[in-house]
């Protein structure tokens, strides 16, 4: 049996999920890089050391999620931490247009079907389909924790706040994805409460990543630690919260 607590962590071939394989290796953890592209996650893994291991993931692709549950399985038999991280905020945003200008673009009089779909394929469904799929791996761990990055952009009571400063790009596409999301969060707390699996979301914060266009102003180092820290709760902390760093409480 493979001595070292295990995690995965989606999207983890840049931006803040490279950064949270990167701690969590720093943690004493073996790290499955997942990464829609093999080569990236290979790099990414290269970068990371000895502790790191590629991994083929595509969060909207069946088959692909299949064949890296049974690779964990096959090779090391569990998994203690999930962390689905792996998310897009537009697929029609173009070259020098600001989140501001696309979220004109992208409001719920006007956003594209298919650009919403493409989204929530991602950021909802994706999640929804990992999670499943890696249950039975979670469950054969002591005490396994789901991470889920969400955002603050997704709470329906700031954007109930006409004085919340990012209301004005809340809109069915991203922020409605994580609006979900943080529902879908709060479904499996609830339904793996009794079991001892521990299901939070997080948010990193406004950090600087192609997520983005690089217009955010925190570091990935900032972006990451809260991921960690909730990935790491002992035995006696709480299930189904929303946070911030550190700790701090965010409104679903």
């Amino acid at each position: 049996m493979h001595d070292k607590s295990v995690a995965l962590v989606t999207g983890a071939n840049q931006g803040i999920g490279l950064q949270i394989a990167k701690d969590l290796v720093a943690k004493g953890f073996t790290v499955w890089v997942g990464s829609r592209k093999l080569e990236r996650g290979e790099a990414a893994a290269r970068e990371l050391g000895a502790q790191a291991r590629a991994l083929q993931l595509d969060v909207t692709d069946q088959a692909s999620i299949a064949a890296a549950a049974q690779r964990l399985r096959n090779e090391l038999g569990r998994l203690d931490v999930l962390v689905n991280n792996a998310a897009i905020s537009n697929t029609r945003r173009l070259p020098g247009m600001s989140l501001r200008d696309y979220a004109q673009t992208a409001r719920a009089s006007n956003i594209a079907l298919e650009e919403m779909r493409a989204i929530w394929e991602t950021n909802v469904f994706g999640v929804l389909a990992v999670t499943q799929a890696m249950l039975p791996l979670l469950r054969e761990a002591a005490a396994a924790r789901i991470v889920n990055v969400s955002s603050g952009v997704g709470s329906l009571t700031l954007n109930s706040d006409p004085a919340w400063a990012y209301r004005a790009i809340f809109g069915p596409g991203y922020a409605a994805s994580k609006t979900a999301l943080n529902a879908i969060t709060l479904a499996f707390a609830i339904e793996l409460e009794p079991e001892g699996i521990k299901v939070n979301a997080i948010t990193p914060g406004f950090i600087r990543t192609n997520l983005n266009g690089y217009e955010g102003t925190g570091t990935l180092e900032e972006g990451s630690r809260e991921a960690v820290r909730v990935a790491l709760l002992g035995e006696d902390s709480p299930t189904g919260r929303f946070t911030g760093w550190e700790n701090e409480s965010v409104p679903w």
